[in-house]
């Protein structure tokens, strides 16, 4: 679960925000069925801020003190599957005090993908220990928020395994969402050099290619990572923006819908695009809708306020 949290282009949406005192909240969650045992992953969708914990018998797992913003979480069960969801926490979203509750379907698992994952390759297994309790201890530095500290584990790891794919992935992810592109880029390439056939490492340079700029490029890799799993909603996304920067509509509008239908509320913000196609092709309903649908899951983002306003001119003409 190392891919990219964060591959939107907000299409000069984004505005200063007001400073304002910084709140935190609390995320409780429910898995129905609930798995048995399962691992929950949580990381930003901007930051590089990732954690987990393990859900109770009932499926029910929290997470505290997390700063407002999109979060990706990961349901992973082992021998059962598992399922993804974005999920938006801000003060729109709270049901009580600063308690953000949400309910992650386990009805559908990626049981295909769960076997890939868990996989472990010859290369793997020879990975030095130290190595590997750097990868660890970088993981934990992430969920308190000491990204350098992070930093300087995941380079003392590949300096002692330079063949620790993971790790050189890791960092990519770091870089990336600390807005480090053509780092990031680095990294990744790095890492598919070691394992041609990651899927983490392909769909991150998908990602980060399309914020450098090049789509055409991008392209290629968004195809492969899509190849490997049409059914998740990152490669998906990506897909739909490589064909939108490249002016081709008609193949953008269907991936960005499947995105938006395995996951209404992804942080890659899909609605955002479609709005862009339909008013481009002079179609204002459709538009609006989209719109729309983008505030009632992400009335807390940054883009909220643009996205209002676009909106409002919309509905003038």
């Amino acid at each position: 679960m190392n891919r990219l949290v964060c591959i939107l282009l907000t299409l000069a949406l984004a505005g200063p925000l007001a400073a304002a005192k910084k709140q935190v909240f609390e995320l409780r969650g429910k898995i129905e069925p609930s798995p048995g045992p399962a691992v929950v992953a949580l990381s930003s969708a901007s930051t590089p801020f990732r954690t987990r914990t393990v859900a109770d018998s009932s499926g029910s797992f929290r997470f505290k003190k997390l700063d407002p913003g999109s979060y990706k979480v990961w349901v992973v069960a082992p021998g059962a599957g598992e399922v993804e969801q974005t999920v938006a926490v801000g003060p729109s979203t709270v049901r009580k005090g600063r308690r953000v509750e949400v309910t992650i379907p386990f009805t559908s698992p990626e049981i295909a993908g769960l076997a890939r994952q868990n996989r472990v390759s010859v290369r793997e297994l020879a990975i030095p220990n130290q190595a590997k309790q750097d990868f660890l201890e970088a993981r934990r530095m992430l969920a308190k928020k000491d990204t350098e500290g992070a930093i300087g584990r995941l380079r003392h790891a590949v300096t002692i395994a330079p063949r620790f794919a993971a790790a050189w992935n890791e960092l990519g992810t770091v870089a990336y969402l600390s807005k480090r592109y053509a780092e990031a880029e680095g990294h990744f390439r790095k890492a598919l050099e070691i394992d041609p056939g990651s899927f983490e490492a392909v769909v991150n340079l998908g990602g980060v290619l399309l914020n450098l700029g090049r789509p055409r490029e991008a392209l290629g890799y968004n195809t492969f990572a899509l190849g490997e799993r049409p059914k998740d909603a990152l490669a998906n996304a990506q897909m739909g923006m490589s064909y939108f920067l490249l002016g081709d509509y008609d193949s953008a509008i269907p991936l960005f819908r499947d995105a938006k239908r395995r996951d209404a509320a992804h942080f890659s913000y899909p609605q955002i695009y479609l709005a862009e196609i339909y008013t481009r092709r002079g179609d204002p309903q459709a538009a609006m809708a989209e719109y729309e649908d983008f505030l009632l899951r992400h009335p807390d983002a940054e883009e909220a306020a643009k996205v209002k306003d676009r909106l409002a001119r919309l509905r003038g003409k």
